[in-house]
């Protein structure tokens, strides 16, 4: 359980005062990465108590500076226990339980109120302040709007220690890189401590009619071009091999990104846009990348470079050298200043520009329903708001820089020119060499270079802490449909579902109530409603992209939550209203379920599904590709494929979505063929508005405002002259006038 232990830390067992009757209580069945486990929180006038077997039972005694917090989604709830400074505790739970949880904060609620001497009768909409950040919020809020807000706040660049775990793999290599770093550094200073003994031994004695030792020359000019050629060398190798452990740790947590976001919920992505997610995974690990790979590398010998530079010109001459480094302190001082502003700045330019290219995703692939509705300058305004937006962002953070950078060129400007007064009086009091101080301009002309270039090393951490912070926002989420802890393999299933008083509730709507529905073995069953009456959600809980709020679904009497995911969802062939092909050829597209399908079986199930007569009219028959989500193929055709697809995974439940709801009645009928053929010996649930294509359903369910109101055959229903025969009539007079 996560615990951000504060001001009220939870306290030992032995220090619980003793316990008054429970308000409330709640057996909790989630820890905190959805995994199912059980644990019992209670509340009584003593304060909080929660404890689970194995755990330590924590206690948390009523407290004004205490805000509890409940959050219901589509397949989990969240319950939050926050102080002052931060949260305390953090609670998961299946929908089942939301009501006890409810009742339990708002008892936790009302005991707050008694503390603070306030009377239960207190309005709904009265205005409390939050105990975290101190504003005002709505008494009935679940969470305060000022916290959230400054929860998007970008973060401290600290979040980039987090990329360790994907260096650690490297960290042999990134040792050897940072060793030839060192020594590549070293090779670099070595020209300038030559120069001393070069200016003071061979040339100021030449001045002086001594002549030139050129044998001494040569040994000093020897030195500089081996020190030249061993840098260049070890620099060289160095770039390589940190570029490439860059490079890896980029593909990584690419790799490790997408496929987090593909084992999350269905929940998640129908908050997210398109466009966004692909600039997270695409631009943001490029950045970071990038940073690594380059702007970290020279950040790295820059530190390494100053610190050495440091150490030669205190051994040279430690006054001079403490003259030299005067302006360091107030170019740090500036540094500090400007970070927090560059990093905000960032991270809303990271945003816009995800939003830019949310309009790209949204406009290029539905580029039809543009052109059919002459959006195209719509779209164009679109667009170039959002750019704009972009470029305001840019150039508010190009402002900062343009002042930054400037003034600590000036600075070190300043310092060359503290440096040649001061060393021309040295010079002059005869303390010091004219080879000392040309060594010394060399080494502080390259010290305050390397100060310079770090300076812009301010502005490439809040960039990539930026995108860190967007990229470990994907990576800190977890799945809202728990994995079961200890699947046990599905094996062979005969197809018999039992749902069994199932609720289910999105937010605090619910969408289905008390739905008992047995379905055996090969029959199938037709789900007929109104548009949102929960015949989606139905089949979507079936499916398991949801988890029901209460009661439960069994498969040949298992529970479906104890059932691995993907052991569970092999055995389930969807066919969707809008089937969605992918880019490539017509082979591909059907074999998506088995990847390893042979081309006569792909032939077979195409033959089922009545799609390979007009998939051998194509140029390239099985092999013609399809074009993005399959615009290349009419409605009908990408349906027959899907069927096809579904077919050749000879799933045994089938889920019917309103399967040939957009076709033409002459399509209709080729699709009819092949979905007869796909659902014989299948346990099937069909969606349709067309009543005719329910003809072969075993029994057709009625559902109306979440409730089974009528269940039976054709005949049954239309003897009753209820809802469903409202319906059937319905729709044979539209079809008269039609």
């Amino acid at each position: 359980m996560h615990k951000d232990v504060a001001a009220s830390s939870p306290l030992p067992l032995d220090a619980v005062p003793s316990r008054s009757a429970p308000i409330a209580r709640v057996e909790l069945d989630l820890d905190e990465r959805f995994n199912f486990r059980t644990s019992v929180l209670s509340l009584d006038t003593a304060g909080l108590h929660w404890q689970a077997a194995g755990a330590v039972a924590q206690h948390w005694p009523i407290d004004p500076a205490l805000r509890l917090t409940h959050q219901s989604r589509a397949g989990a709830g969240c319950l939050r226990l926050e102080g002052p400074d931060g949260t305390l505790a953090l609670w998961r739970h299946t929908q089942s339980v939301n009501p006890a949880v409810q009742r339990l904060r708002d008892g936790f609620r009302r005991l707050l109120r008694e503390r603070e001497g306030a009377s239960d009768s207190v309005a709904d909409d009265a205005t409390v302040i939050c105990p975290v950040c101190k504003n005002p919020m709505p008494a009935q809020a679940e969470d305060c709007p000022h916290c959230e807000r400054a929860a998007e706040n970008p973060p401290s660049t600290w979040i980039l220690l987090r990329l360790w775990r994907f260096a650690k793999p490297y960290k042999k290599q990134l040792i050897l890189g940072f060793i030839l770093t060192l020594v590549s550094t070293f090779a670099t200073l070595v020209p300038p401590y030559i120069t001393m003994p070069l200016m003071d031994k061979v040339l100021i004695p030449s001045q002086r009619g001594e002549g030139i030792d050129f044998a001494v020359a040569s040994m000093y000019l020897g030195a500089l071009l081996g020190s030249a050629l061993l840098a260049w060398a070890l620099g060289y190798w160095r770039t390589y091999i940190l570029a490439l452990i860059s490079e890896r740790i980029g593909a990584d947590l690419r790799e490790v990104t997408f496929a987090h976001l593909l084992g999350l919920s269905l929940e998640y992505f129908g908050g997210k846009r398109t466009g966004d997610l692909i600039a997270r995974i695409g631009a943001e690990t490029d950045r970071l990348c990038v940073f690594l790979s380059l702007q970290l590398l020279d950040f790295a010998t820059d530190l390494v470079m100053i610190v050495m530079t440091a150490a030669i010109l205190v051994s040279i001459d430690p006054l001079l050298a403490l003259v030299t480094l005067t302006p360091l302190p107030f170019i740090v001082w500036m540094a500090y200043l400007v970070r927090d502003k560059l990093r905000f700045g960032f991270e809303q330019i990271n945003r816009t520009w995800a939003e830019v290219t949310n309009v790209l995703a949204d406009t290029i692939p539905g580029i039809r329903v543009v052109k059919a509705f002459g959006q195209e300058q719509r779209e164009i305004r679109r667009f170039t708001e959002l750019n704009q937006k972009n470029l305001r962002m840019n150039d508010r953070v190009n402002r900062i820089w343009a002042l930054f950078s400037p003034t600590v060129t000036l600075l070190t400007e300043f310092g060359l020119l503290i440096i040649w007064a001061f060393g021309i009086w040295q010079v002059g009091h005869g303390r010091v060499s004219v080879g000392v101080l040309s060594a010394f301009l060399a080494y502080i002309s390259r010290f305050f270079t390397r100060i310079d270039s770090m300076s812009r090393f301010v502005s490439f951490t809040q960039q990539a802490a930026a995108g860190a912070k967007r990229i470990f926002d994907v990576l800190d989420c977890v799945p809202t449909v728990p994995q079961p802890n200890n699947p046990q393999p599905l094996g062979p299933i005969q197809g018999r579902i039992e749902l069994r008083n199932v609720s289910f509730q999105h937010g605090s709507h619910t969408v289905l109530r008390e739905i008992d529905l047995t379905i055996a073995p090969g029959e199938m069953i037709g789900l007929i409603g109104h548009s949102g009456s929960g015949k989606s959600t139905l089949a979507n809980l079936i499916c398991r992209f949801y988890d029901v709020s209460h009661g439960s679904i069994t498969l040949d009497g298992r529970d479906i939550r104890s059932i691995g995911l993907a052991d569970y969802r092999q055995h389930i062939g969807v066919v969707l209203q809008e089937p969605f092909l992918f880019f490539g050829t017509i082979a591909e597209n059907i074999a998506y379920g088995r990847p390893g399908a042979s081309r006569s079986e792909i032939i077979t199930a195409a033959r089922a599904a009545n799609a390979h007569d007009f998939i051998l009219r194509l140029p390239l028959g099985y092999d013609s590709l399809v074009g993005e989500r399959g615009q290349s193929l009419s409605g009908g055709e990408r349906q027959r494929i899907s069927i096809a697809r579904a077919l050749l995974t000879n799933p045994s439940i089938l889920i019917l979505d309103e399967a040939t709801s957009a076709v033409d009645s002459t399509t209709e009928k080729e699709i009819q063929k092949a979905l007869d053929r796909l659902i014989e010996g299948r346990t099937t649930i069909a969606i349709a508005h067309r009543l005719s294509t329910l003809r072969k359903a075993d029994r057709l369910v009625v559902l109306d405002q979440g409730l089974i109101v009528e269940t039976g055959t054709h005949e049954d229903l239309m003897q009753r002259h209820g809802l469903y025969h409202h319906f059937y009539m319905n729709q044979i007079q539209a079809e008269e006038v039609a």
